[in-house]
Parts: structure tokens; C-alpha cells; sequence
């Protein structure tokens, strides 16, 4: 697969673009959750069927982010690499992906049909039944498809609902917030996942008889609610289940200026500093909550793995 990063215009990134026929699905695709993915493999599909080869645009960073319209677009499910690594397993042959800025988001919803998708030789694009482009929002699915014409053809895909509600990276993002990771990857197609690095902690952890991998997510993760969860991680190709805390440790500290991960891994005993791991977010067990002694929170924590290995050992 090839990654192409794009500017407007074009023109000036001119030797970047081979204009080899192709399907295009369009769209920022954060979480690239089930809803996105069928946009992506009718691309990939209508490819294949013409003989053309299958693409798809991105944005980076977030239009919205850009744009002051939601501060909770600095944060995300997916970051940029992972997007595109989804998009590989996806069979996509090619990622553009466009950089927004304030340039690009004063292009009209001509400008971006005559000057980005047909220098591109784009013959089809696919996107999603909401999907607006242009300046201000103001090109829509009817626009595209009138611009399009004569030589690019437009295909809508409808939305994707579960249990009567669209399929949507607003709802995943409500559903991670409300302590949901079931709900979560019921709507991505597997569990909402954070890549981080294991850093050194406070060390509590290891004289209770639970020592804990601290972690620091290496992006701008969209974080679920504070709490306890049973998880899967992933280390070094391979899958560990555990618990783990995302919280401001009130039984230590009066005030932390974040919360922190801290995980412990079942039945491991490995050094893993400086390391990066991937937590997969698999139930939530409980909120956070102050004790009184360190003999409770020991007998908290006891109950708490017992339950987390209870929920992972039915979980395929």
C-alpha cells in the first residue's frame, strides 16, 4: 500500500501524483469503525470489479480541530498511523492523506472536484450518506454528484445502525466517556485500543503484591471514563490479560494534575520499561474510589482480578 501526503493545490506537489484511474472513498474515518469500513470496501470492491485501483482520502489533522468547532477533535480514536494501518487491512492500494488547514478549508466544493479529485483521475468515489466537503460544509452528496459529472462517478452508502442509532465515531466517542467498551466494539469491530509506552511510576504497586505498568499513551488518545477495566494487552506479539486503572490514585494523592494508566498483567513477570504496548479496553468493573487503608484497597484489588480474569476467560 502507498501512503501519498497531500497540500492544496496540488500543483505544487505535482511529481507526488500518479494519475492512475481509481476508486476513491472519502472521509476523516476516526475509530475507522464498521460504518466507515463498509465506505472503504465498496471502494475497494468497485476497484476490483473495474479494474482500477482503490484509494482513500483522509484529513490530518481533524477538520474540526482546525476549524475551533470541538475541542474534544484535539483528542482521537484513532491516531494517524493506525488509521492507515487499518486501511492496509482494509486491501486499500492507496492512502492520501490531505493536510487541513485554513487554506484547504476555504476551497469550494468545485475547487475540490476540478482540482483535487480529477487531477487525481479519480473515475469513482465512494463516500457516506452524511459526507459534506467544500468551504464551510456546503458541498453535500447531490453536489458531489452533480460536479462529478460526466467522468466521476458518486456512490452513497448508506448509514450503518445498531440498535436503532447510527453508527458513528460521536457514538463511540459518548460510549468510552459513559465507561461502554463493550458498546465501543460493538460499533468498531474490536475492542477500543491504546498504543502507549511503559514509563516508570510511583513503584506502590510491586510492595502490595501488584505491580503495575505505568503507561503513557504516545498519542492524543481519546481516554475512556476513569475506572477499573479487564483488558487484553499486547506485548511483543503477544496477548496478556490483566486489569487496569485509569484514575487519580485518591487513596495516595489528594490531587494529580492527570490521570494515569497503570496496569497489571496476569502471570507476568517481565521488564517492560521503556517498552510500547497496546491495551485493548475490555469490560469496566467499577469507578475509581478512595479507601481507607492499604488493606482494603489490597482486598479491592484482589476482587478486582478475580473478576477481570472471570470476564476475560469467556472472552474469544
Amino acid at each position: 500500500m502507498e501512503i501519498i501526503p497531500l497540500q492544496y493545490p496540488l500543483t505544487a506537489h505535482a511529481p507526488a501524483i500518479e494519475a492512475v484511474p481509481k476508486t476513491l472513498a472519502i472521509g476523516h474515518f476516526d475509530g475507522v469503525h464498521r460504518g466507515h469500513q463498509n465506505v472503504i470496501r465498496r471502494a475497494v470492491e468497485a476497484a476490483r470489479v473495474a479494474g482500477l485501483q482503490s484509494a482513500v482520502m483522509t484529513f490530518h489533522p481533524h477538520p474540526k480541530e482546525v476549524l475551533g468547532q470541538g475541542e474534544q477533535y484535539v483528542t482521537c480514536l484513532t491516531p494517524l498511523d493506525e488509521k492507515v494501518e487499518r486501511f492496509r487491512r482494509l486491501g486499500v492500494d492507496i492512502v492520501y492523506v490531505v493536510h487541513f488547514d485554513i487554506a484547504f478549508a476555504a476551497v469550494s466544493p468545485s475547487e475540490f472536484v476540478d482540482d483535487v479529485l480529477r487531477p487525481l483521475a479519480v473515475k469513482k468515489a465512494i463516500v457516506g450518506f452524511d459526507f459534506s466537503f467544500g468551504s464551510r460544509g456546503a458541498g453535500k452528496t447531490d453536489t458531489l454528484r452533480a460536479l462529478g459529472q460526466p467522468d466521476i462517478a458518486v456512490e452513497i452508502v448508506e448509514p450503518l445502525m445498531l440498535n436503532d442509532r447510527k453508527v458513528s465515531s460521536t457514538h463511540i466517542r459518548e460510549a468510552l466517556a459513559e465507561g461502554q467498551p463493550e458498546t465501543a466494539e460493538q460499533l468498531l469491530g474490536e475492542p477500543y485500543a491504546i498504543r502507549g509506552t511503559v514509563v516508570h511510576g510511583e513503584g506502590r504497586g510491586r510492595t502490595i503484591g501488584y505491580p503495575t505498568a505505568n503507561i503513557e499513551p504516545e498519542a492524543a488518545y481519546v481516554m475512556p471514563r476513569q475506572g477499573v477495566y479487564a483488558i487484553m494487552a499486547e506485548v511483543k506479539g503477544k496477548r496478556i490479560s490483566g486489569v487496569l486503572n485509569i484514575g487519580v490514585k485518591p487513596t495516595f494523592h489528594d490531587q494529580l494534575p492527570k490521570p494515569v494508566m497503570e496496569a497489571h498483567l496476569f502471570d507476568f513477570n517481565s521488564d517492560l520499561y521503556g517498552q510500547s504496548l497496546t491495551i485493548r479496553f475490555i469490560s469496566f468493573l467499577r469507578k475509581e474510589k478512595k479507601f481507607g487503608s492499604i488493606d482494603e484497597l489490597i482486598a479491592q484489588i484482589n476482587s478486582d482480578a478475580l473478576q477481570a480474569r472471570e470476564v476475560l476467560s469467556a472472552y474469544k
